[in-house]
């Protein structure tokens, strides 16, 4: 509670005062006179002062000036109250005279209220300011005591407790840096989320005009040529975004059961190609390892990326070691950036150029290369990097220039009791989703590209489509057209996202399918898991969009969907 001090000759004003400002429940303080309210301010602190302009003795310019005069008062927050018509000189010499703002009579009790309030806020605040000022400097007295007493003691250590606190300022400082990069790269890595989004929103419009434009297409060998060329193209932007979440860790992982020595078995043809006929592989890779918990495609391409690595690092021959081991990390994995657990560490092991201390340190960067123009993104041990730590486990390198590099991958074991991921050299990697019957399709995308090329997609295969920029436009034509049975809509849209229109739509009508298609490799944390939603993953082929079709269709009666794309 603050002190209000109202000054005014008429007593009958001074209680009309009191009524409307009893409701801020603050202490009133009431002067008849100039003598009255500096005996009033000598006893007691005020935070406002209502001052009448005009009075007897001293007016309110008067006494306001005399106030200020008192080093006490210089910052008092004085309000004049007139009754008579106030000019801008008058407002001039009230200001000068120490006023911070002006009520005309008649007063209405709100804005008298609401003028006063700010002031005792005002100077609550700075009350409480002050005592914070105080309680640091007494904090920094003592901590300056403390100080310069533990400086006396340390003047009394030996030269090996100097030697201890330089280790200990070198951590720091390693410590510090350590966090200005984690908090860099997670900048970068909300920055690339946003752009693969985006890219992969022109990439679904691009892919899917390109198939379709291909099935229209007259033969003609050289047209065919310059289509699988931008074809090509636009493929190689949809893996430079997947490599772009991957750093980013924001990939829509599916993490299984995977028998490493299977999948590095099923991939060598592959590897050996990689590394070219120059360089030797040797693999050590006991029978007994336990599988890891892991996508098993990312894995893959990450597995390719740091042979790809290895074979530019030997440009003449030399071998790479694949050694694989059990590893229970305790509490030294703080050291590691992996927590306490069992892994599987696997290493790579190059007889290559190396890497000096400064390239070192920069190679799991972001678009930083040794490569040649044209010949690296600057993005493969950043992926790598990413999927490691995004799947629970952490990432080492080391090298040494001139003798080679090591690449340490630590992957979780996966529980026991689960199915397990093998490699299956003879599986077909198309999905069969013909016998679908036709379909009333609502598409809903506020990106016209994307919304006009799924469109044709479906026409194409049979089905009727209607389309809807935005989420309230769909529930319009969704209640204009009972016969609509399955909706595919983006996740990021202005006004209404594809969650919500999701949830909408299931109050609505509970039958209609309902498949969530986006951009981002996983989405914000808007997603209610409760939904259920499957996942159509942009950018999609036609082939990728007829065989969701088929399975969400196909599951209708049941109680589980959830397909992730």
């Amino acid at each position: 509670m603050v002190n209000i001090l109202m000054v005014d000759d008429q007593p009958g004003k001074l209680l009309t005062y009191e009524a409307m400002l009893s409701e801020l429940g603050e202490n009133l303080l009431r002067a008849n006179s100039a003598r009255e309210a500096l005996e009033h301010l000598l006893k007691a602190e005020v935070a406002v002062i209502l001052i009448d302009v005009c009075m007897p003795e001293l007016d309110g310019f008067e006494l306001a000036a005399m106030i200020r005069e008192h080093p006490r008062f210089e910052k008092t927050a004085i309000i004049f109250v007139s009754a008579v018509q106030i000019t801008d000189l008058d407002r001039l010499k009230g200001y000068a005279a120490g006023a911070v703002d002006y009520v005309p009579v008649p007063v209405i009790p709100e804005v008298l209220r609401a003028k006063v309030k700010v002031f005792c806020e005002l100077f609550r605040k700075t009350r409480q300011l002050e005592q914070l000022n105080i309680d640091l400097e007494t904090r920094v007295a003592e901590r300056t005591a403390q100080l310069e007493a533990s400086t006396a003691r340390l003047e009394a250590l030996n030269e090996a407790l100097e030697c201890r606190i330089e280790e200990r300022t070198r951590e720091r400082e390693q410590a510090l840096a350590q966090l200005f990069e984690a908090q860099k790269l997670d900048t970068i890595g909300k920055l690339t989320g946003g752009v693969a989004h985006d890219f992969n929103n022109l990439l679904t419009a691009i892919l899917g005009s390109l198939e379709l434009l291909a099935k229209r297409m007259p033969k003609d060998a050289r047209a065919e040529r310059l289509l699988q060329n931008a074809v090509q193209g636009a493929q190689r932007g949809a893996a430079l975004t997947q490599r772009l979440l991957a750093f980013a860790r924001r990939q829509d992982l599916k993490p299984e059961s995977v028998i490493l020595r299977d999948l590095i078995d099923g991939m060598g043809d592959l590897l050996e190609r990689a590394l070219g006929p120059g360089i030797r592989m040797s693999k050590f890779l006991p029978d007994d390892l336990p599988p890891v918990r892991v996508d098993a495609n990312q894995l893959e391409l990450a597995l390719l990326n740091l042979v790809v690595n290895a074979r530019d690092a030997m440009p003449l021959s030399g071998t790479l070691t694949l050694k694989a081991a059990v590893c229970h990390v305790g509490d030294e994995a703080v050291r590691m950036d992996i927590g306490p657990g069992s892994y599987v560490q696997l290493s790579l092991t190059d007889t290559g150029l190396g890497m000096d201390q400064a390239t070192l340190a920069k190679a799991t960067e972001p678009f930083f290369t040794t490569k040649g123009p044209g010949k690296g993104t600057g993005l493969g041990l950043s992926m790598v990097h990413g999927l490691a730590i995004q799947s629970g486990g952490g990432m080492r390198i080391s090298s040494k220039l001139g003798v080679g590099t090591t690449v340490d991958l630590w992957l979780p074991q996966s529980e026991a009791g689960g199915e397990t991921f093998k490699m299956n050299a003879g599986a077909s990697a198309s999905i069969s989703f013909m016998g679908l019957e036709p379909q009333n399709v609502l598409v809903v995308d506020d990106d016209p590209l994307v919304s006009l090329g799924t469109s044709e997609m479906l026409s194409d295969l049979g089905h009727t489509v209607f389309e809807a920029e935005s989420g309230e436009t769909a529930i319009e034509i969704l209640k204009s057209n009972p016969a609509i049975n399955l909706v595919i809509t983006d996740h990021s849209m202005p006004g209404m996202t594809g969650v919500e229109l999701a949830k909408a739509i299931r109050e609505m009508s509970p039958d209609i399918i309902i498949v969530l298609a986006s951009g981002y490799a996983d989405l914000p944390n808007g997603l209610d898991r409760t939904l259920d939603l499957p996942r159509l993953a942009k950018p999609y082929s036609q082939e990728e969009l007829a065989s969701m079709m088929s399975t969400v269709c196909k599951r209708v009666g049941s109680n589980v969907i959830s397909l992730r794309a």
